[in-house]
């Protein structure tokens, strides 16, 4: 029997992820609170639904992707919910980057509905997942991973079991701590180089060739800041965020984090600026400009 979908959340990462399982052969119920992306997943031939209730009661797997905790169990535990009103054996493919609290709570609640969870939070960006390029990091029973394996397939191509429910949401807070706080740094060092008067061109092809390098210098950096594109792939808004996430998990792990936390508070200094909705690249610029330089370019 072919399951039924139902995909809660048209953002910048949901409407082309939604957009990708149309185009793929997935017959998809839609719903978000801005009738915009609904219009544009109709148009490839999605059902607009009116409701999160509506698309409970008719789907057999739900794929949510929000902005943020307190929406994912607003849209699963609130009144009107996924799990007030969907029937047992339902499946929820939770995608947003939560709170890992907040993914064991609704496990434990869907269970005792009779349904299931499958955590699986979104790498790379809203550019990968227009192209269907995204990574999932998943955190899943055996039979539910391969219930929700063909989905994850048409909406990107790299997939990794991380273990049980609320394994993929801890691996994604470790790649983003790792993300962000790297972001951080770049832009730290390319504005110190920038006041030194360095050629930029020359500064990367030495950083490149040693240690220091990183992702987000070789390839986030070079498609985006470096060339004066800052609208978002990952705002500054949604690093903040996360930074907030993942200290906070860590407190609750009892495990310092320092740097995490510094890392947070500097960023915070970002998100009180028009930046704030910029790409996570453009805090070189936020930095170049506090300290009155030129923001290099490539």
């Amino acid at each position: 029997m072919t399951e039924r979908i139902g995909f809660i959340g048209l953002g910048s990462m949901g409407r082309p992820m939604a957009s990708n399982l149309q185009r793929k052969g997935f017959a998809l119920r839609v719903f978000d609170i801005d009738e915009t992306p609904m219009e544009a997943l109709a148009a490839l031939g999605a059902r607009a639904a009116d409701s999160v209730r509506a698309i409970a009661a008719d789907a057999d797997i739900v794929v949510t992707m929000l902005p943020g905790s307190s929406e994912v169990e607003d849209v699963v535990l609130g009144a009107d919910g996924i799990a007030a009103h969907g029937r047992p054996g339902l499946l929820l493919l939770e995608m947003s980057t939560v709170d890992p609290a907040t993914t064991d709570r609704l496990a434990a609640r869907l269970a005792a509905a009779e349904m299931g969870v499958v955590d699986a939070p979104v790498g790379r960006l809203a550019s990968h997942a227009e192209r269907g390029e995204s990574l999932f990091m998943v955190g899943a029973a055996a039979a539910d991973f391969a219930r929700v394996q063909p989905l994850l397939a048409a909406m990107g191509t790299t997939i990794h079991h991380c273990g049980e429910v609320g394994a993929g949401i801890r691996t994604k807070l470790i790649n983003n701590y790792l993300a962000i706080v790297s972001c951080q740094m770049n832009a730290e060092a390319l504005a110190l180089a920038a006041r030194f008067g360095l050629d930029l061109r020359k500064t990367l092809d030495v950083i490149h060739g040693t240690t220091a390098t990183n992702g987000q210098l070789k390839l986030n950096f070079a498609t985006k800041v470096l060339t004066g594109d800052i609208e978002p792939g990952f705002s500054i808004d949604l690093a903040h965020k996360d930074l907030g996430l993942i200290v906070a998990a860590a407190n609750a792990a009892r495990v310092p984090l320092p740097i995490a936390a510094a890392a947070r508070e500097s960023v915070s200094l970002a998100r009180s600026t028009p930046y704030h909705a910029k790409d996570f690249s453009a805090l070189l610029d936020h930095w170049c400009e506090r300290a009155g330089i030129a923001s290099p370019r490539l």
